[in-house]
């Protein structure tokens, strides 16, 4: 039996197994996908970071590129590989866990062609499981080429013809800012038009040191300015929303209603000459594998810090499982650390 199973192989789940790793534990990682850095590389083509390189370091190894640089997901990928190797991680990829359950010893955790017990478990799986489209999508007709954003790559996939963009957080605007940047094709914009936008850069420092200055990112969610801040919605960061929105060939139709064949409904008009739908309509969760687990009213694990109400269960890299950094590269390594300590006082 082994000391820890880690259930994800992205940066919470490697910065766990860093510290695992220096404990002398005997742990494993598992991870569904068939290469480490997979779930960065999945996301589309153009994708970078929001924070810069001094922001992305995970426990132990730095990010390998320059101050104020905004790595790639193929840099992030490269880095996880590396991070990986320098700490001689044991993880084993094609691995999709379908349940976690307690027993007398610790746990059982099943997968597709085995299973493996553990004294105990970190979940690690991250806030993006099930892709969200909206129910009217059913009713569009196949003419149309629909896709979540989870699996828009490029511009390429598209047909030619109308674009309807559907969802107004980071994902729906950078991709909205892709298809009609420097195209003639008509890109209908369905969402949040007063979302705050946040550049990069102010007064010669990054955002990010903005951030940190301020302790913006180190509120507790228990606190009351960090209560303000996670109910309130979240900028854009680092994509010039109004700019995007004033051009010529993008159109704003308020909340997508409802939809029959070619025929989509708007708040303010209805559309028939559309020919493809990106749906950045973000993730719903899933922990329903896990039995005994309490979950919150957004479907997420009642823990604190990570600590579930299962005795040897632990969670990482939840949105604001303790802070707005919780589910950032460069963020998560406070927690892990804290996880750390717990577990060396078992």
């Amino acid at each position: 039996m082994l000391d820890y199973v880690v259930i994800g192989g992205a940066q919470a789940g490697l910065s766990m197994a860093y510290h695992l790793g220096k404990m002398d534990k005997k742990f494993i990682v598992l991870d569904g996908e068939n290469e480490i850095g997979a779930s960065w590389l999945n996301r589309w083509d153009s994708l970078k970071l929001f924070t810069p390189t001094e922001y992305n370091h995970l426990p132990g190894l730095k990010f390998n590129a320059p101050k104020g640089y905004y790595p790639s997901k193929v840099e992030v990928s490269n880095y996880f590989k590396s991070y990986v190797e320098k700490n001689s991680i044991p993880i084993q990829l094609n691995t999709l866990v379908t349940s976690v359950s307690k027993t007398k010893e610790g746990f059982f955790i099943k997968y597709k062609d085995g299973s493996i017990e553990a004294k105990n478990v970190v979940v690690a799986t991250g806030p993006f499981h099930i892709p969200y489209t909206p129910p009217c999508h059913t009713k569009i007709s196949d003419s149309i080429l629909q896709m979540h954003s989870n699996y828009y790559k490029n511009k390429n996939q598209l047909q030619n013809g109308d674009t309807l963009v559907v969802g107004g957080g980071d994902s729906g605007y950078q991709i909205l800012n892709e298809i009609s940047e420097n195209s003639s094709r008509t890109v209908y914009f369905s969402g949040d038009t007063s979302v705050k936008s946040l550049p990069q850069q102010f007064l010669g420092k990054t955002l990010w040191w903005w951030f940190t200055l301020i302790g913006f990112l180190s509120y507790s969610k228990y606190s009351w300015i960090g209560k303000k801040i996670s109910s309130s919605s979240q900028p854009v960061i680092g994509t010039d929303v109004k700019g995007i929105l004033s051009r010529k060939n993008v159109v704003c139709v308020g909340r997508t209603r409802d939809a029959f064949k070619n025929d989509i409904h708007f708040e303010k008009n209805k559309i028939s000459t559309i020919k493809n739908i990106v749906w950045a309509t973000g993730y719903r969760p899933n922990f329903k594998w896990i039995e005994g687990l309490e979950l919150d009213e957004g479907n997420y694990p009642k823990n604190y810090r990570g600590v579930s109400n299962i005795e040897g269960l632990y969670f990482i890299g939840l949105p604001w499982m303790f802070t707005r950094g919780s589910a950032t590269l460069g963020g998560v390594s406070k927690d892990a650390s804290y996880l750390a300590d717990i577990m060396r006082k078992k």
